[in-house]
């Protein structure tokens, strides 16, 4: 995704800044700066002062695209801020994310330079003496800092525009019955360029589809959730925010928001419009749920429907001390009122309030739903007084001894779902204080029989706490912000929970298929919701994977099953895919701006990959979760390492994450510190020495795109000193090599012998290469493509490499991705390089040359070099694909330690042996490796693109008793593992 959105940025960035006229720099307003196509008499006088009157930069165009593809939305948001004064002055970038979102990148173009931003592991923070619960400032024991808002300020020169990219992700949730997108629309000021466009494709039919009105409210996450979607069944028909558009046609939905400065002024001259609110659900079918395959990832969606409601038995616990007084406890109130009368007959409950003491409304009993309880439970409600302080640890073991206690009388039912709803304000100032020690009385006390769900309201509320008890209790915790409608919260939250579907849900995919699967098991499944699990395949080729889905619903027990074709699955997601690429790439041709266009483009690009992204983002949250319940510190630290890892593998913003960006540097004159030299090649042919045989040909020399030459690359002052041309370096490698299908090559220069074997792996297998994490810091990886056998072959199928990982630890953590289109390199910034252009990046102890089209050398701190050759086709045949071959050039700076498939031979000593004829066989000849005989027979190998043969002796059977282990021991878990050779070093 960073790849396609960066390159696309330089790309327009230059036009950007070229249009700049003199015209736009004057001190008085031109209109058609604002986008207006109308006379200067028609603009309000009011609208007129407001913008003449604007002495900070002045927001010229904010472009807001998101795709979502199956229920997972990919946000580009681009910002142009316009710095009219010949002074420099300060630009403030400000957008509202979903509380549930990540973000994936932000780049910055300011006086024509890029600035990348990098995600980074956050430190490690130091204990602090812990205080007292009441001593703590509000808000500060969050779970986890929530990114709600993001802001970023840098300075602007005089008489230029700043250009501000961000993208983020979130697979949204189904709640009631529905999905909810919202986009946040407050860019606190007029924009003269304002568009929004959200692209809805689905494998199956849009249904139930509404745009809301603008939901307008403090500048605060609370109102975005603030009211609860309302049930499909419900008709309603809102105002459609003023210039929106619907197209509707059947699997793709667009919708677009347009206002021109004069209609934003109509709704608010503030800059301040609101949340533009989608809602929609996809039409569904009974039975197992919609499974999407992609690039050896699925995620499974299943919402099963028209179920009876299981019934429930449901125990409210209620805060009443002194700080609900007022505008809380009427509002609660009001919510447990209308969630009497929304009580099912067959259901049980009861009330618990507590404060300084602890009062339950029927003692030692769950009653059920007649007319009779139903008021006088209204009547206990209507008594509620808030006093004294907060017993949050009586009141949980109150509520699960009396829950606990009825689930083992007679008057309980086997298959009902029981559940504590627990609401407070504050943090616990009476009884047991601590956190520790109450979340281990809650587990005592629930003893894994039931759920509870917590609710905190405000901001004194030790949100941690109740979120560690929800999930440390199968339920999920809501935080209520003090200016938000609690009762309509609190009725929205009870109808998400009220109505139990299924229970004890258990989700199982053909053993061995599959590999990382996220959480398959639930407690209980509520109508209006959905269970999503994605997981990697293991065998890509495979023809099916069979899913089964056992759960109970009351008294019943139900087995759903069948055998998903995985070939027309892949086929089916691949279709509606390019149906999202192309329905973007419609839309924002009708918008028209280019800025629009170019995020169109980037997202059509991501698009490919959404199911990998949908695993990743489902295993971070459910990484985060686990961190949080986890009881010891040797499981936080395992978790946390896993979830960092896997945000770094996305260069996701996440709770364990952190976002770093250069700063542009503005001299007191306003302009622009002078950009570090950069040293073209003036196109000049490169040394045949730094290319492999076959690289020289009667082709013009090829040179980077060019504004990807002048824009990227001139943040040299950061990564190190940038050239159009390779240097010219000498560099020696060895015929140490996997290359085509894959074929493996090894040289032993002592025993002057060169041996060869092939790996038969799948598509999808992550192979370890190169494996010296703990000595050198350096590991290769290699991912496999699959691709059909070539008329005649006697094999059914092929892979090759489609990507190739370098991970280097020391002197600091940096990667290199390479495929045969583009290059990452991921240090102390983040580039990305097209494998089409003749290029040079040095960055210290790493650096990188791509002969174009050719090859791409990776050195690494002078005396590791590794080179990667581009397989390209340009009319490929059927059974052909893009790939790479790796060639091992210097290993000098690996130690003797060294593993992986090559690895583990750089420094190893082999002979031939002939085994004597037995009877009428001819003798035949074995290879003594590491005290092991392997048979071998003579082959010749081209490599180097074909330009060379070798002679080799060829070890059959996926390299049995030539490698350490087996094959299986070399398949990695992602691209960026580390893992250390499960069986120690290949010293014997």
């Amino acid at each position: 995704m960073l790849v396609t959105l960066l390159t696309l940025l330089l790309s327009f960035s230059g036009t950007l800044l070229g249009q700049l006229g003199d015209s736009e720099l004057e001190d008085d307003v031109d209109l058609a700066d604002f986008g207006l196509d109308i006379a200067p008499r028609r603009v309000p006088r009011q609208v007129k002062t407001i913008i003449t009157k604007e002495t900070k930069p002045h927001i010229q165009e904010l472009s807001i695209k998101t795709t979502i593809i199956s229920r997972y939305a990919f946000t580009a948001v681009y910002c142009s801020l316009l710095n009219r004064y010949p002074a420099a002055s300060e630009g403030v970038f400000q957008f509202q994310i979903p509380a549930n979102a990540y973000i994936s990148n932000f780049t910055m173009i300011i006086g024509g330079r890029v600035y990348q931003s990098e995600v980074k592991p956050k430190e490690k923070r130091v204990k602090q003496e812990r205080g007292k619960s009441g001593t703590k400032e509000p808000g500060d024991a969050s779970p986890e800092p929530e990114v709600e808002v993001f802001r970023m300020a840098a300075k602007i020169p005089g008489r230029n525009r700043a250009v501000f990219l961000l993208t983020y992700e979130e697979l949204l949730q189904r709640r009631l019955g529905r999905y909810e997108h919202v986009t946040s629309l407050r860019p606190m000021q007029l924009v003269s360029r304002l568009s929004l466009d959200v692209t809805i494709v689905d494998h199956s039919p849009i249904t139930d589809l509404e745009v809301l009105p603008l939901r307008n409210g403090k500048s605060n996450a609370a109102a975005n959730t603030a009211t609860a979607p309302k049930p499909p069944n419900i008709p309603a028909k809102p105002e459609l925010p003023i210039t929106t558009v619907i197209k509707n046609e059947k699997n793709v939905c667009k919708i677009t928001f347009s206002p021109n400065i004069i209609q934003q002024a109509k709704i608010t001259t503030s800059g301040i419009l609101g949340d533009f609110v989608i809602r929609y659900d996809v039409q569904r079918d009974m039975g197992i749920g919609d499974i999407q395959v992609l690039n050896g990832h699925f995620v499974h969606y299943f919402a099963p429907k028209d179920l009876p409601a299981v019934p429930k038995n449901v125990v409210f616990v209620i805060d009443t001390s002194a700080s609900m007084l007022g505008t809380k406890i009427r509002q609660t109130k009001d919510a447990l009122f209308t969630i009497l009368r929304d009580l099912r007959p067959g259901d049980n409950f009861n009330f618990i309030s507590f404060s300084n003491k602890i009062k339950v409304w029927q003692p030692n009993r769950l009653v059920p739903v007649t007319p009779l309880n139903i008021r006088d439970a209204k009547k206990f409600i209507y008594m509620l007084a808030p006093t004294g302080g907060t017993n949050i640890d009586g009141a949980i073991r109150t509520g699960s001894s009396l829950l606990r206690d009825y689930l083992l009388g007679p008057d309980s039912s086997p298959n009902s779902v029981s559940l504590i709803i627990f609401l407070t304000d504050g943090r616990p100032t009476v009884g047991e204080i601590q956190s520790v020690a109450i979340l281990g009385n809650t587990r005592s006390a629930v003893q894994e029989k039931f759920c509870i769900f917590t609710i905190g309201i405000g901001n004194d509320v030790d949100y941690r706490l109740l979120e560690r008890m929800a999930l440390e209790n199968c339920g999920m915790m809501r935080r209520i912000n003090e200016e938000a409608d609690a009762s309509a919260m609190l009725k929205g939250f009870y109808n998400e929970i009220g109505t139990p579907l299924l229970s004890d849900i258990r989700i199982n995919y053909t053993e061995n298929s599959v590999q990382y699967v996220t959480q398959n098991l639930f407690t209980n499944y509520f109508n209006g919701s959905e269970i999503v699990v994605a997981g990697k395949l293991t065998n890509e080729s495979a023809e099916s994977l069979h899913v089964q889905v056992t759960a109970s619903n009351n008294d019943k027990s139900i087995i759903l099953e069948t055998d998903v074709p995985l070939r027309n699955r892949q086929i089916d997601t691949e279709k509606h895919v390019k149906l999202a690429t192309s329905a973007m790439a419609t839309g924002v041709r009708a918008l028209g701006t280019d800025a629009t266009q170019k995020l169109g483009v980037a997202l059509g690009s991501v698009a490919e990959d959404f199911v990998e992204r949908v695993w990743g983002f489902l295993s971070i949250k459910e990484g985060l979760r686990s961190r949080l319940r986890s009881q010891t510190s040797k499981d936080r630290e395992g978790h946390t390492q896993q979830a960092t890892n896997l945000s770094m593998t996305y260069h996701f913003l996440t709770p364990l994450t952190n976002i770093a960006v250069e700063k542009p540097e503005v001299l007191t004159d306003g302009t622009m510190a002078p950009a570090p030299t950069i040293t073209p090649g003036a196109g000049e042919a490169t040394s045949p020495a730094n290319e492999l045989p076959g690289d020289t040909d009667d082709r013009e020399p090829q040179t980077p795109d060019r504004d990807l030459n002048s824009q990227a690359l001139s943040q040299s002052n950061t990564i190190g000193k940038v050239v159009r041309r390779p240097t010219k370096k000498f560099i020696t490698f060895s015929k140490t090599s996997a290359d085509g299908d894959p074929h493996f090559v090894v040289e032993f220069p002592l025993s002057k012998l060169t041996v060869c074997f092939n790996i038969n792996g799948e598509p999808g297998h992550i192979l370890g290469l190169v494996s010296d994490h703990k000595y050198s810091g350096v590991t290769v990886n290699g991912k496999l493509i699959g691709a059909p056998a070539p008329p005649g072959s006697h094999k059914q199928q092929r892979t090759y490499f489609s990507t190739i990982t370098i991970v280097v630890d020391k002197p600091q953590r940096a990667y290199i991705e390479v495929t045969p289109k583009k290059v990452i390199l991921d240090g102390r910034d983040r580039i990305v390089l097209p494998c089409h252009s003749t290029v040079s990046v040095d960055c210290g102890a790493l650096s990188v040359a791509i002969v174009g089209n050719s090859n791409v050398t990776v050195t690494v701190g002078g005396n590791i070099s590794f080179v990667i050759l581009l397989h390209q086709y340009k009319n490929p045949a059927p059974y052909q694909r893009d790939h790479l071959g790796f060639y091992i050039g210097n290993n000098k700076g690996l130690s003797h330690n060294c593993h992986g498939l090559l690895g583990q031979f750089l420094y190893e000593e082999v002979g031939l042996a002939e085994l004597p004829a037995q009877g009428d066989t001819k003798p035949s000849l074995v290879l003594k490796v590491k005290n092991r005989s392997v048979p071998v027979v003579q082959k010749s190998r081209r490599i180097y693109s074909g330009t060379q043969s070798v002679d080799c002796w060829f070890a059959r059977n996926n390299a049995a008793k030539l490698i350490d282990g087996e094959y299986k021991d070399y398949l990695m878990s992602h691209m960026f593992d580390t893992g250390d050779w499960p069986h120690g070093t290949n010293r014997v």
